[in-house]
């Protein structure tokens, strides 16, 4: 069979994509998904910390919103070094170990 003039046209060269600067946490898991600011609570295990913040849960029987708190668990790089009462936020990113799932991103305002 012979080839037809349509597979002998060269496609147009695709322009590259802007590369994205990479940042000491990207090397580390790079982020994805949500981020939240919070306070931590515990910095007793190596390398993590556990971060907590308030929130609004919408309880359906009596169509009311009451508080609660949500806490993980986060990587702390040491360039960070998060402490407790520190006000930091965090970064979702890929799973670091079986519990998490987060990533300390920048510290906010440091205890008083």
């Amino acid at each position: 069979m012979a080839k037809t003039e349509k597979s002998k046209a060269k496609k147009p060269a695709k322009k590259p994509a802007p590369k994205k600067e990479v940042t000491k946490i990207d090397s580390i898991a790079p982020t994805r998904g949500r981020t939240f600011v919070g306070k931590v609570i515990s910095d007793k295990m190596p390398k993590t910390v556990n971060v907590e913040w308030a929130r609004q849960a919408y309880l359906y029987k009596y169509e009311r919103y009451y508080p609660t708190k949500s806490r993980v668990k986060a990587h702390n790089p040491e360039h960070i070094k998060a402490k407790v009462g520190d006000m930091v936020r965090i970064a979702e990113c890929r799973p670091i170990s079986k519990t998490k799932k987060f990533i300390v991103i920048e510290k906010m305002e440091a205890k008083k």
